[in-house]
């Protein structure tokens, strides 16, 4: 059985103290509850990390990087490597999302790149594919995602799901409110799987964790949960508020005891 992940995606929110505020206030939730398959992850920008794990020490909330460098040393002002994450105990990292696609004009090669940095370190990359409303509305999703994909990974070598898990977000229901339907998510998750069954193996491809990402709220949480192929969100806005992230959590524990 995968994991259902709830990983919230602060992106260039909340400072210092408000950072302490939400770990305190969600750290303690998690006292005698058995979370079962539900891996709860928090992504604070980099400069916090280290107070975010030192407010969550003990608790089954793990951390996540918003990003991470292409290169492991060097003159590279502004950087942080995949070496240096590992060093502070970060287990995961997000990688090409589409505000660095978009913003930062960052292409599949490069993500390939920062994706081999980071699982030679030991760091777990969340990689995001996924199109735009002017892609989905000539009917190229399909041709975008697995292009993504295959440039993102391949001659990358996956052994376990341990390796790797991805996320699903299509740009136009980011932060739009817009949300794909059920239905729609689950069609763009199984294409993803199918692709890692062909290019991997079908045992592995059943035990990579898929995240969906776009305008995920507690309100449509369950009805993307119950399909086959999503196992959770990478959540931008409603991870922000500890009550928000708390509530998703419950719900993803009633879903994966189905």
């Amino acid at each position: 059985m995968r994991d259902i992940v709830i990983a919230g995606n602060w992106k260039m929110n909340k400072d210092l103290a408000e950072v302490r505020s939400f770990c305190k206030a969600i750290s303690g939730s998690f006292t005698g509850k058995k979370l079962g398959k539900v891996l709860p992850i928090i992504a604070p920008t980099y400069p916090f990390l280290s107070a975010a794990w030192r407010e969550l020490e003990g608790s089954p909330v793990k951390l996540a990087a918003q990003d991470v460098s292409s290169h492991t040393s060097g003159a590279f002002t502004g950087e942080v490597s995949a070496l240096m994450l590992a060093s502070l105990g970060v287990p995961y990292c997000i990688v090409g999302h589409s505000e660095r696609r978009q913003y930062h004009n960052e292409s599949d090669a490069l993500i390939k790149e920062k994706i081999l940095q980071l699982i030679d370190a030991g760091i777990k990359p969340i990689i995001c594919v996924g199109e735009t409303l002017e892609q989905r509305e000539v009917g190229h999703t399909t041709k975008i995602v697995i292009d993504q994909l295959d440039g993102c990974l391949h001659g990358i070598n996956i052994y376990s799901p341990k390796d790797i898990m991805i996320a699903y977000e299509p740009v136009w229901a980011i932060g739009t409110g817009r949300n794909a339907t059920g239905e729609q998510a689950q069609e763009v998750h199984r294409l993803i799987r199918n692709w890692l069954t062909s290019q991997y193996n079908k045992v592995l491809s059943d035990e990579i964790s898929i995240l969906y990402g776009g305008s995920v709220k507690p309100e449509n949480l369950a009805e993307l949960l119950v399909m086959q192929d999503i196992d959770g969100g990478l959540i931008g806005g409603a991870s922000l508020d500890a009550a928000s992230y708390l509530k998703m959590i419950e719900i993803s524990m009633n879903v994966s005891k189905r």
